[in-house]
């Protein structure tokens, strides 16, 4: 969408870090250093900018891999928020807003403005038929449940698909079963709160006109445009997640609509402080100007169709929804980073061992927004060496560029604009800084300042 105006604000938002395992390499190549970049642009222009950070306690994830390791999933989830904090500090990412659900402001806030919701009418209580374990008895949803996505094929867990983004739950994937004991699913009936996304087909048409997305995520409109869009329950009766209050009384808030709905808090928070329920969170975002989602493709559903949704839901206007910047998988040494299998650089190990600067510019550099890309160290070590003399840390001589210098000028200012949500390209602003530096051209210091973080 535009830019924000003069006195709208730009909200920057990145999805928060699951405390089921610490943060690496690959976190930070995707939505959480481009944010923290593209929010340091938009301040460099003068705009006003609430950004967004926070960890994530309630997807079952978490309980899942504390009752597999046999330790308590407090402290679990305790000790990595203390790392996840720790990463986000050492690579110099700075947020306005800290979406802490440990903490009973967030609880009330959350649980308050859902409630609101279905008493307006916009999450209404409809009876489902919903699936569960017939030997555990788990509600089969998000990391209990796994089976075939019916739009692609790939194996999946409830949620979203990783290999299409497509959204996955026990009753529309193919062959469910409990991803806990491998039983076997049996229907029941429950009344929860929805939200039937068709109910915002025309806005969402309107936000998808206008929005950036990249075309992958284009490929998950068109699909779901071609269909009924879904009614995604707001809470499940399960035994982990957010506790929901008045109507959903009895209930946990589902974990993605926690998350639109902590992101509508907690920029509320930050726009006007002690707001709280649907009317004051609508006043509060009637100050903003642009939205701009930070994810990863595997979220496609969420950050193209489903949050935008709750959005609407919630009162904000349609044009103040700007689109999404997606990353695809970052891999390592061409596999996929895995905190199971122990495969990862991990975050806070890389950045107390490397140059901060170096590792914020690579990853910039390399980041895997437009195609995949692969991390291996091989290539880091070539890079710090070509871009160090640049920056005046080898103690050789400065780098000489015969790039004349009204063309390096120009370079820094197409790398400038570059660090715009529109057509944000953190790679091009990392090149164009480059050329800068080696030509002494204006600008290069301050885009060095915004892409470093310093």
């Amino acid at each position: 969408m535009c830019a924000a105006t003069k006195t709208g604000v730009t909200v920057v938002v990145v999805p928060p870090a699951t405390a089921n395992g610490p943060m690496h390499v690959g976190h930070l190549s995707g939505p959480y250093l481009a944010a923290d970049i593209a929010a340091r642009a938009a301040r460099a222009r003068g705009e006003r900018v609430v950004t967004t950070a926070g960890f994530d306690v309630h997807q079952n994830w978490v309980l899942t891999r504390a009752e597999r390791e046999g330790v308590d999933v407090e402290k679990l989830a305790a000790s990595f928020r203390e790392e996840i904090v720790a990463a986000l500090t050492a690579a110099r990412i700075r947020y306005d807003v800290f979406l802490d659900p440990q903490s009973s402001q967030y609880q009330t806030g959350v649980t308050a403005l859902a409630a609101d919701l279905t008493r307006a009418g916009k999450f209404p209580m409809r009876e489902l038929t919903l699936l569960a374990c017939s030997d555990c008895d788990r509600t089969l949803h998000q990391s209990y449940v796994v089976g075939e996505c019916a739009w692609c094929g790939s194996e999946a867990a409830g949620g979203g698909c990783e290999g299409c983004g497509g959204y996955t739950s026990a009753e529309n994937l193919v062959n469910p079963r409990c991803n806990r004991c491998g039983g076997a699913p049996r229907p029941f009936q429950a009344t929860v709160p929805v939200l039937p996304m068709e109910d915002y087909r025309q806005e969402l048409v309107e936000v998808w006109l206008r929005a950036e997305l990249p075309d992958r995520a284009r490929q998950i409109v068109t699909h779901y445009l071609e269909n009924r869009l879904p009614d995604v329950p707001i809470a499940y009766p399960t035994n982990w997640g957010l506790a929901g209050t008045g109507p959903h009384d009895g209930l946990r808030l589902e974990v993605y609509a926690e998350v639109g709905l902590s992101t509508l808090h907690g920029v509320a928070q930050s726009l006007r402080p002690g707001a709280l329920g649907l009317d004051d969170i609508t006043a509060a975002w009637s100050e903003v100007g642009a939205l701009w989602h930070f994810n990863g493709i595997d979220n496609g559903f969420y950050f193209a169709l489903f949050w935008p949704a709750v959005y609407l839901a919630a009162g904000v206007p349609p044009e103040a929804i700007g689109g999404a910047q997606v990353n695809e998988f970052y891999t390592l040494d061409g596999e996929k980073f895995s905190t199971s299998r122990n495969h990862a650089i991990w975050a806070n190990d890389f950045l107390g061992d490397e140059d901060v600067d170096i590792v914020r510019l690579y990853l910039a550099w390399d980041r895997p927004d437009r195609f995949a890309s692969d991390f291996t160290l091989s290539a880091y070590r070539e890079f710090e060496a070509y871009v160090r003399p640049l920056l005046g840390k080898s103690g050789e001589p400065p780098v000489v560029t015969d790039v004349p210098p009204v063309l390096a000028e120009a370079d820094v200012v197409r790398g400038v604009a570059a660090l715009k949500p529109r057509g944000f390209d953190p790679a091009l602003a990392v090149r164009a800084m480059l050329t800068g530096l080696a030509a002494s051209a204006p600008g290069a210091e301050m885009l060095l300042s915004i892409l470093t973080g310093r």
